[in-house]
C-alpha cells in the first residue's frame, strides 16, 4: 500500500505509490513518455498503478506531447508494453496540431520533423511546400534527433522568421528520455524560433486547450462533470506536467526519475534539498513527490 512518508529536513512528501490516493478522485491524467514508459519499454508497475486507479473509479487519460494522433500513439504504447487495462482515452498534442491544422486549409505547408510524425496529417488535405514557399510550419521535431541540436536548424529558422511564417509546435516538449538518454524534440526548436522573432502556437502541455480537451475525455467516461479539485496530474516535466497541472487548480504527482533524473538522484537517493530547489524555481508545488509511478 503507498504511503506519504517525510524525506527529511526540507518537507517534501514522498509517496511510495498512489493506492491510499484510491478514490479521493474522479479523474486521472497521466503523462505517458517517462512515466509509463521511456521510448523503449513500459514500466509495468506504472500500468499497474493506473489500473489499480481505475478500478477505484478514476478515469484515466493519458496526456502527451506526442506529435501524433492519439491512434498512432495507442499503437505504439500497445508495441511497448503498456496494457488498454491501463487507461481509457489517450489525448496527444498531435490532435489539437490536427484542430489547427484544419483552420489553415488549403495553405502551403513545411513539415519540420522525421516522416515518422506524418500520422499528424493524415485524414487531412495538406499541401505540402519546402520553407520557401511556407504559409505555415508544423514542427513535430528535429529530422535526426540522434546526431542534431537546435542550433543545426538556425540558419533555417531564421530565413522562416524573417517572413514571419506562423510555426505550430506539435510537441511543445524540450527534451525526452529515450532509454538512458536525453534527446531534443520540437519544443527547443520552437523556442530558438520564438527567440528568433518567429511566431509559434503550441499544441500541448502546459498550454489549456490539451487541459480542456482531456476534461471533456474524463467527462465522456464518467458520465458527469468533473470540477478541478478531483482530477489528478502525474508527470514528470515541471515545465510542462506540473505548470500546467497548477494552472488548472490540479493535484500533482511529480515523477523523479523522468526527465529531472539526472539532477533529482534515483530510488532511495532522490535528494529532498534538490527538489525543493526546483519546486521553488519553477514556481509549482505538487501534492507529492514518487521515484517512478506504482501502486
Amino acid at each position: 500500500m503507498g504511503h506519504e512518508q517525510n524525506a527529511g529536513p526540507h518537507g517534501v512528501a514522498l509517496l511510495s505509490g498512489v493506492s491510499g490516493l484510491a478514490g479521493s478522485y474522479d479523474g486521472v491524467l497521466c503523462d505517458v513518455w517517462g512515466v509509463l514508459h521511456n521510448g523503449v519499454r513500459a514500466f509495468p508497475q506504472a500500468c499497474a498503478a493506473l489500473e489499480g486507479l481505475r478500478q477505484a473509479g478514476a478515469a484515466v487519460v493519458l496526456l502527451t506531447n506526442a506529435p501524433r494522433p492519439n491512434g498512432a500513439v495507442r499503437r505504439q504504447l500497445g508495441a511497448l508494453g503498456v496494457p488498454d487495462t491501463a487507461y481509457d482515452r489517450v489525448v496527444t498534442s498531435g490532435d489539437l496540431a490536427q484542430d489547427m491544422l484544419r483552420r489553415h486549409a488549403g495553405e502551403g505547408v513545411y513539415h519540420l520533423g522525421p516522416e515518422r510524425d506524418l500520422p499528424v496529417f493524415e485524414g487531412l488535405e495538406t499541401t505540402f511546400v519546402g520553407p520557401d514557399a511556407a504559409a505555415l510550419i508544423v514542427n513535430t521535431g528535429l529530422f535526426d534527433d540522434t546526431t542534431e541540436s537546435p542550433d543545426d536548424y538556425r540558419e533555417l529558422l531564421s530565413g522562416l522568421a524573417a517572413r514571419s511564417v506562423e510555426m505550430v509546435c506539435a510537441n511543445p516538449d524540450i527534451v525526452v528520455e529515450r532509454g538512458d538518454k536525453l534527446v531534443w524534440c520540437a519544443g527547443s526548436l520552437a523556442e530558438l524560433y520564438a527567440a528568433l522573432g518567429g511566431p509559434v502556437v503550441w499544441a500541448g502541455k502546459p498550454h489549456r486547450p490539451i487541459y480542456e480537451r482531456a476534461l471533456r475525455e474524463i467527462e465522456a467516461v464518467t458520465g458527469s462533470p468533473v470540477s478541478a479539485d478531483r482530477v489528478l496530474a502525474i508527470g514528470d516535466s515541471l515545465r510542462t506536467d506540473l505548470a500546467g497541472a497548477a494552472a488548472m487548480g490540479f493535484d500533482a504527482i511529480f515523477v523523479a526519475e523522468g526527465i529531472h533524473g539526472h539532477q533529482t538522484g534515483r530510488g532511495e537517493n532522490v535528494d529532498p534539498k534538490v527538489l525543493e530547489d526546483m519546486f521553488a524555481e519553477a514556481g509549482v508545488r505538487p501534492r507529492a513527490v514518487m521515484a517512478q509511478l506504482d501502486w
